[in-house]
C-alpha cells in the first residue's frame, strides 16, 4: 500500500536508493520527470463503516496522517481509493499531492521543488553557519544514516547547538548550566516543511544576535539545540524526483523484508526504546518499527544525544516528572495544523497532562493550532515516537508539531515554497521562541504574550 512517485524518474530512484545506491551529499539532484503515470496519489477524508476502524486500515498498510482537528486523511492512489470504496468508506476528495510548479523552478545543486534544500543545501548550510559564527554554534555529527553505517554512501546526522559560549556550554553531557531547547525536522523524510522550519530557526538566531535585544538574551541563556535533518538518506530519495518529489517517509533500510522498490525501510518515529511495539507495522508498511526498539542508526543518534544533554527527572510511566524538570523538545511533523502532548502511545493520561496541555496551549496562542493527546480523536497512536521517549524516560516536556492545512497549496506532505514565508514561519516563530524560553521552568509557564522577554 506504499505510496510512492508518481513519475518514472521518481519510481527508479526509489529502487536505487533500496538497493543501496541513493546519492550521497555531493551528488547532483536527478532530473525532471520523465512521464507522468496516472495513478497520482491524493488527499481523501474518511467515513468508516460499521465495524472497520483507522487502526485496521493503517495495520493494513494505508497511508492515513492526521487532518485538522479529529479529521483522518488518508494518502491514495485511484486504485487504493477504489480499494477503500470495495470496503465500505466513503472518501472525500481534499486535494492533490503535488502543487504547480513553473518546470524546474528552484531546481539547484542544493534546492528542489521550488526551493526546499535538500540533503547538500542543509549540510552546507549548517557548515556555513557555524564559521561564520564561532562564537555562537556548535556542529556536531551525532551518527550515521543507514547508508553510511551499512558502506553505502549516506551522510551524517547532523545537530547544532547555538548559544553565546562560555566554558562548559553545548558540551555532550546534562552538567551544563543553561536549560536546553532542541527543535527537531524531517524524521519523515517526505515532510518538506519542516526542515525549512529549522533552516529559518538557524538563521533567525544567529543573524539576530546582537541585534534584537529579547533573541540575544535568548542565545545568552539557554542551548538552543537543532537537528535540521533527522533522516538524510529518506530526503535522498524525496528530492530525486525535483519537480514530483517521492513519497518516502521511512529510512531506505534495505533488510526489513522482501519488499516492492521503495516500500523497505523503518519508520523512525516508531522505533525508540520507549513503548516500541513489534505490532505496529508489518515491514514493508509505512509505519514498520523495524526488528527491535533502536534498531536504526538514525534512531541511535539522536536517542543518543537527547540521553546524553538531558538529566533523568522522571521515575516509571505513570509518575510525574520532578517539579524542576529543565528543557522543552519539540519535533516538527507534517500535516494537520496540530500539537500532540504525551503520551501518544495510549489514551491512558500522561501524569502531567495538565501542565503539558496547559504549555501546550501557550505554543498554540502563537500558531492556532489545537493541543490533544493519546490518538487526537483520529483513531491511531504512535509506540516508539521519540517525543514520548524523552518524556517518558527524562520528564521533559515534549511536543509534536503538525505543520500546515490537508487541503489547499499549503497543504499535504509538499506544499507549495511560498507557503514557508507567508504562512508556516510567521505561525511557528513565536512558538519556537516561547518554547526556548520556557525550557528555563517549563511546568511553570509563562505569560504568551512575552516569549522572549
Amino acid at each position: 500500500m506504499r505510496r510512492i512517485a508518481t513519475s518514472l524518474a521518481g519510481l527508479a530512484a526509489v529502487a536505487l536508493a533500496v538497493a543501496g545506491f541513493a546519492p550521497g551529499s555531493a551528488a547532483a539532484p536527478a532530473h525532471e520527470p520523465v512521464a507522468q503515470v496516472d495513478s497520482a496519489p491524493a488527499y481523501y477524508t474518511l467515513k468508516l463503516p460499521a465495524g472497520l476502524t483507522i487502526a485496521q486500515l493503517v495495520r493494513d498498510g494505508y497511508d492515513i496522517s492526521h487532518g485538522h482537528g479529529t479529521r483522518p486523511i488518508v494518502v491514495a492512489t485511484p486504485v487504493e481509493a477504489k480499494s477503500l470504496r470495495d470496503r465500505g468508506v466513503l472518501l472525500g476528495k481534499s486535494g492533490s499531492v503535488y502543487q504547480p510548479l513553473v518546470r524546474g523552478a528552484g531546481t539547484t545543486s542544493t534546492t528542489y521543488y521550488g526551493g526546499y534544500h535538500n540533503v547538500l543545501g542543509h549540510e552546507q548550510h549548517n557548515a556555513a553557519v557555524a564559521a561564520a559564527h564561532p562564537d555562537l554554534v556548535k556542529l556536531y555529527d551525532i551518527g550515521d544514516s543507514w547508508q553510511k553505517a551499512k558502506g553505502q554512501g549516506g551522510h551524517d546526522i547532523q545537530a547544532l547547538c547555538i548559544t553565546k559560549l562560555t566554558t562548559g556550554d553545548c558540551a555532550l553531557n546534562s552538567t551544563g548550566k543553561k536549560p536546553k531547547f532542541v527543535l527537531h525536522a524531517q524524521i519523515h523524510a517526505r515532510e518538506l516543511a519542516t526542515g525549512e522550519l529549522a533552516y529559518r530557526w538557524i538563521d533567525l538566531l544567529v543573524t539576530s544576535y546582537g541585534k534584537d535585544p529579547a533573541i540575544t538574551s535568548l542565545v545568552d541563556s539557554r542551548e538552543l539545540w537543532v537537528i535540521p535533518m533527522a533522516n538524510p538518506d529518506g530526503v535522498d530519495v524525496v528530492a530525486s524526483s525535483p519537480s514530483q518529489p517521492v513519497l518516502q517517509r521511512k529510512n531506505v533500510d534495505s533488510t526489513t523484508g522482501d519488499c516492492p522498490a521503495g516500500d523497505a525501510g523503518v519508520d523512525l518515529n516508531r522505533n525508540s526504546s520507549f513503548q516500541w511495539d513489534v505490532h505496529e507495522g508489518r515491514p514493508c508498511e509505512e509505519t514498520y518499527p523495524g526488528t527491535k526498539a533502536v534498531s536504526e542508526p538514525e534512531t541511535i543518534a539522536i536517542q543518543g544525544l537527547l540521553d546524553k544533554i538531558f538529566r533523568d527527572t522522571k521515575g516509571d510511566v505513570d509518575q510525574p516528572a520532578a517539579a524542576g524538570t529543565t528543557g522543552v523538545f519539540l519535533t516538527l511533523h507534517s500535516f494537520g495544523n496540530d500539537i500532540l502532548a504525551p503520551y501518544g502511545y495510549t489514551n491512558t493520561d500522561a501524569p502531567d497532562k495538565t501542565a503539558l496541555v496547559a504549555l501546550g496551549k501557550k505554543l498554540s496562542g502563537f500558531n492556532g493550532y489545537p493541543v490533544s493527546t493519546g490518538d487526537g480523536g483520529v483513531g491511531y497512536f504512535a509506540p516508539g515516537a521519540t517525543d514520548d521517549w524523552l518524556y517518558g524516560t527524562r520528564g521533559v516536556p515534549s511536543y509534536t508539531f503538525e505543520v500546515g492545512p490537508d487541503s489547499g497549496s499549503c497543504g499535504g506532505f509538499f506544499p507549495a515554497y511560498s507557503c514557508l514565508d507567508s504562512t508556516f514561519w510567521p505561525k511557528n516563530k513565536g512558538a519556537f521562541l516561547y518554547a526556548a524560553q520556557a525550557a528555563a521552568s517549563p511546568y511553570r509557564t509563562l505569560p504568551a504574550s512575552n516569549p522572549v522577554g
